[in-house]
């Protein structure tokens, strides 16, 4: 029997307990779910008789290294900061570990222990990043059959509620963790324009956006998503002059979250003493100079923002709550954590509604020696959740995931060392199930003429 170690029973991890359950009697597997919400961890393991639910504390060692080193293959479904010592640990006890996270230098440099250890540490396994990797190796792999030669290489991805809905006022619902929504653009970002990098700061990010139209969808901002120039080796884009990946949301997010930022609110580093008990407005208030005067609060908020006191980005705080006198509750510490709160109760997906995900990407081809005009070539995926059901951020995060423990359970898989899943054995296979599962693109071309 084959022992999986699925860590974490968060928003993202429904459909992939459910699928590997699913698979876990025809292919004689065990499923462990290990949550530090030990109710979350028995509710994705509903009783089955191929799983179970267990407590995990991460920071314990105790807990932790046994559990890996009973383990066959090990998920990495929590936060992204403790990604860097459970792929450690899953080297020492030789167990493959795959993620949906993305892969840090921390892990990068694990490639050669990983290699010796004759183990996969497979990074980037979910929606974005994962399917987005996937589905562009597979753009750029079709295109240079055809002999043509990619210039510019945009992708695009997305979680945000299904348009035909009522939506609240910043038209967003948190369907993954929260505390990535939150801190979102904190190492700023960078990509390649017109053969120029450009450097986007963290206080910038926000305000740095442009219009993307989706078909079936709609106009939708952009704002750069962290480092893009990374990719270009990764995807075998060395000569493209404009390299970018972005952020989709609702027109209007990104002004009101860029003032969040300037405001200073996501903050993880500064601890704030009882918390639960200071009103939102008193936090609120610890974020202004001295030196703003004025009766209102939300007055010398748009003063120290420079703002219209009256306008959408100040009601969008009133909406959040954030000049509220209530107390904030907050069980942590911290200006993010109150945020994460926020959009927690604030943002949640209703029952009768449901979720959407978007990835899109957008190349320009030229064809050297060959009579065939320029193209831009756009390939889109759009998937809609289950109202009352489960979510397109679950099924999207989770499916590439499960189809990898399966192949690397069945030796369907055997490559060793870190990996992203741009290589052909890992993306081809999965594409093809993520498609027989509805879970496909839709492809475009227009001459260059006609596109500009």
């Amino acid at each position: 029997m084959k022992r999986i170690l699925v860590l974490g029973a968060g928003k993202s991890a429904p459909y992939l307990i459910h699928w590997l359950l699913e698979q876990a009697q025809e292919h004689d597997w065990f499923v462990t779910v290990a949550d530090v919400d030990i109710t979350a961890a028995q509710e994705r393991v509903a009783g089955h008789a191929r799983g179970e639910a267990i407590f995990f504390d991460v920071n314990d060692a105790a807990i932790r290294e046994p559990q890996i080193e009973r383990a066959d293959l090990v998920v990495h479904l929590i936060s992204p900061h403790f990604l860097s010592l459970i792929a450690w640990e899953c080297v020492q006890h030789k167990t493959p570990m795959i993620c949906a996270s993305y892969r840090s230098q921390e892990i990068r440099e694990l490639n050669p222990d990983a290699e010796r250890a004759g183990i996969l540490l497979l990074c980037e396994m979910g929606l974005d990043p994962g399917i987005d990797h996937m589905s562009a190796m597979a753009l750029i792999k079709s295109v240079r059959d055809e002999g043509g030669s990619i210039t510019t290489f945009c992708s695009y991805g997305s979680g945000i509620p299904a348009p035909d809905q009522e939506h609240n006022p910043l038209k967003y619902v948190v369907t993954w963790n929260p505390r990535n929504v939150v801190m979102s653009g904190e190492a700023g970002a960078q990509f390649m324009e017109d053969d120029k990098i450009k450097i986007v700061p963290y206080h910038h990010v926000f305000h740095h956006t442009w219009t993307v139209d989706v078909e079936g969808v709609g106009t939708l901002e952009a704002y750069p998503n962290r480092d893009s120039l990374s990719y270009m080796k990764a995807f075998g884009l060395d000569d493209v002059t404009t390299m970018v990946r972005g952020t989709l949301r609702y027109p209007g997010w990104s002004e009101t979250w860029a003032r969040m930022v300037q405001l200073g609110l996501p903050n993880e580093g500064l601890r704030i003493p009882n918390l639960a008990e200071r009103s939102f407005a008193e936090v609120t208030e610890m974020f202004l100079p001295l030196n703003i005067s004025g009766p209102k609060l939300d007055t010398r908020v748009a003063r120290f923002l420079g703002i219209s006191p009256t306008g959408k980005i100040i009601e969008n705080m009133h909406w959040l709550g954030m000049f509220s006198d209530e107390p904030t509750g907050c069980q942590g510490d911290t200006a993010a954590a109150l945020l994460v709160d926020v959009l927690s109760k604030k943002m949640p997906l209703a029952a009768d509604a449901r979720d959407m995900v978007v990835l899109k990407h957008e190349i320009e081809v030229d064809y050297p020696g060959s009579d065939r005009a320029g193209e831009t070539q756009t390939s889109t995926m759009v998937v809609k959740g289950e109202p009352g059901g489960m979510t397109a951020m679950a099924k999207t995060v989770g499916l590439p995931a499960a189809l990898a423990v399966r192949m690397v359970l069945t030796g369907q898989l055997d490559l060793t060392g870190c990996h992203i899943p741009t290589h052909p054995s890992i993306y081809e296979p999965v594409l093809r199930d993520l498609a027989t599962d509805g879970i496909d693109f839709v492809e475009r071309v227009q001459k260059r003429s006609d596109a500009d």
